[in-house]
């Protein structure tokens, strides 16, 4: 991998060297499918690059990862860009000080790939409504990470308030393969639910939404409860006829209970962020069933 390093530089420079670069390469930019936007801190850019460039091994991409420095020093951009075989299209970091703190889109604007979607990612903190970000409002899809607030289910409601078609959380990608196994898990005629719980570790912000999921889609309530965790460990659906229960103890193997049925092992595992991020960065259309999720978690806390 060939790392290369601008102090002082503008975009125009970046640009410059990047077709340099290609050049040496041999490696023509029309491969990548896409730009992806990570706005992260020194704290978290680590991973979050790390995360970004493996779901790129599936999405070719270039790769703008925005670090905010200090706003009080003097006005100065720094990148560093990383070019190789093992970089699946290309990594671009950005350290921003000064006043260009504010104005990352003016950085980030003429790098973007001409002609592809743009995916913008806040790993840590995110802007309350990321769609009327500087960054969000050049992106076609949105994501942040509940996970990462204090408070995260309060995080999730406030979504509602600014939501836009094409935002994303990564606590709703999680439950991806959830909602698949419950989907399974209704194959057969069951009856009709008339309650369930969804169990999880203290302030599981993925918790609030399966259950909320689960409550509008089959129109009966369903709580959250607290367990030692790891993470989700067990749904149970009440019907007439028996329960329905997926159970998970060690964040791995699940199983699913089914009234007159054996039960059954799955694999259920806690899957990776770059699984994640690549997950979300396949699906770039709105996500309607989301918008619904996030409309019933917000009824549910008024009421």
């Amino acid at each position: 991998m060939t790392s290369f390093m601008l102090t002082g530089t503008t975009a125009s420079k970046i640009s410059s060297q990047l077709t340099q670069l290609r050049h040496q390469m041999g490696t023509p930019a029309v491969g990548m499918v896409l730009t992806l936007v990570v706005v992260a801190d020194e704290s978290n850019q680590y991973d979050a690059v790390r995360a970004a460039t493996d779901a790129a091994r599936e999405h070719p991409s270039r790769i703008l990862v925005v670090i905010p420095r200090d706003p009080k020093e003097p006005n100065r951009l720094d990148a560093e860009i990383r070019f190789g075989e093992s970089t699946p299209g290309e990594v671009i970091l950005l350290r921003l000080y000064g006043e260009l703190t504010e104005h990352a889109d003016s950085v980030v604007g003429p790098l973007l790939l001409t002609d592809t979607p743009v995916v913008a990612w806040w790993p840590g903190e995110a802007p309350e409504m990321p769609a009327k970000d500087a960054i969000g409002v050049l992106a076609q899809r949105r994501i942040v990470d509940a996970r990462s607030a204090a408070d995260s289910v309060k995080e999730i409601v406030g979504r509602l308030k600014g939501y836009v078609p094409g935002d994303t959380d990564l606590a709703w990608t999680r439950l991806t393969t959830w909602r698949s196994l419950l989907a399974a898990a209704f194959d057969q005629p069951v009856g009709k639910v008339k309650k369930g719980s969804v169990e999880a570790v203290a302030g599981h912000a993925s918790a609030s939404l399966l259950a909320a999921w689960l409550s509008d889609r089959l129109g009966a309530p369903v709580k959250v409860t607290e367990s030692e965790g790891p993470g989700l460990t067990a749904v149970k659906l009440s019907t007439a006829e028996g329960d329905i229960t997926i159970t998970r103890g060690d964040g791995r193997l699940a199983t699913l209970s089914r009234p007159g049925q054996p039960d059954r092992q799955v694999a259920l595992t806690r899957r990776p962020t770059s699984e994640l991020l690549a997950e979300e960065m396949r699906r770039l259309d709105p996500d309607e069933i989301y918008e619904a999720t996030l409309r019933r978690l917000s009824r549910g806390h008024r009421s």
